[in-house]
């Protein structure tokens, strides 16, 4: 790793976030720190479909491991620059054949171009069983049957893969007129974090989600640019991908490993301050920092009793602060 000081950017998933709650449109803020900065990050922020914002500068860690960094409960351990991860796929017993097809075509296509390491996949031994649904303004959903998605996670791992990517099948439609026009709250977000947090409390391996849907149609009308990355390709597959071959491992402590104390600032909207990291970082004395980045949260700081969070009006004038030290 680099000897540039580490900062980190949460922008809470399926909160419907101006900036970075919609197709990886947070990624450009993720980069434009990752000049100067190491930036620990988790997937929604850089995923964007068939693209990622992903550089060797920013560290992709899972939601629940984001929250459980910043508690103190785990170290992570980033990849040195020529490391890459061995990915294993899970895919959702329910997703049809031809929609399989494509993200089989999209695993090779990531080994052939990049020379991603992503040997072996597996398919669920029953549906999963997915619903997801908005609620109190909040992304959120259920799982029916969790269990075969561990039992394909433990011999992908049994295997040798030190990283999991799962694509399960939503197969009712996600289509909503706000969050395709930029102002909503994006409806399968919420159900996603469910999906990685089950696998990354069960096996302490880096993990991210893509959703699988009926259509492999790609849009051809002129949509919001903030949704635009989901509309080019019919597989979301790749940037998972991206992300999860250099994501760094979890807790061990035998090889050189980040601690919540070594990072210089935390970065979040100032109206979403009530996640695990939030508090952790606040109670380890790590630096919050937030910007006006208008969510459909409402916990700010007078709400959690926080005292000295400074906050900005935007991303570059807290990046120029940071800057002045």
């Amino acid at each position: 790793m680099n000897h540039k000081e580490t900062i980190a950017i949460s922008i809470p998933t399926g909160i419907g976030a101006e900036i970075g709650g919609f197709a990886g449109d947070g990624g450009k803020i993720a980069r434009k720190f990752a000049k100067y900065f190491n930036v620990l990050t988790h997937p929604n922020v850089v995923n964007g479909g068939i693209l990622s914002a992903i550089t060797d500068d920013i560290l992709y860690l899972e939601g629940y491991f984001f929250d459980e960094f910043f508690s103190g409960n785990i170290v992570i351990n980033p990849l040195d620059k020529y490391e890459e991860n061995i990915i294993g796929v899970i895919f959702d017993a329910s997703i049809p054949k031809n929609i399989l097809n494509v993200h089989i075509n999209t695993i090779s296509a990531m080994k052939e171009v990049k020379g991603l390491n992503i040997p072996f996949f597996e398919t669920t031994d029953e549906p999963v069983g997915v619903e997801f649904f908005i609620k109190n303004n909040l992304s959120t959903g259920t799982i029916k049957n969790e269990n075969a998605i561990l039992r394909a996670a433990k011999k992908l791992i049994e295997k040798g893969a030190n990283a999991i990517a799962i694509v399960c099948y939503f197969n009712e439609d996600a289509d909503d007129i706000n969050y395709e026009q930029g102002i909503g709250i994006d409806p399968i977000g919420g159900i996603e974090a469910v999906i990685s947090h089950l696998i990354a409390k069960e096996f302490f391996v880096p993990t991210a989600h893509a959703p699988a849907f009926s259509s492999i149609d790609i849009c051809e009308t002129v949509c919001n640019s903030k949704v635009s990355s989901e509309n080019i390709s019919s597989t979301y597959l790749p940037c998972i991908l991206d992300g999860l071959s250099k994501a760094p491992l979890i807790n061990n402590k035998n090889r050189f490993y980040l601690k919540n104390s070594d990072i210089k600032a935390l970065i979040v909207p100032y109206n979403a301050l009530g996640s695990p990291a939030v508090i952790g970082a606040y109670n380890s004395g790590i630096k919050i920092l937030t910007v006006k980045n208008k969510t459909f949260g409402s916990i700010g700081c007078y709400d959690m009793g926080l005292n000295d969070i400074i906050e900005y009006e935007d991303y570059d004038s807290l990046l120029s602060a940071l800057l002045k030290g």
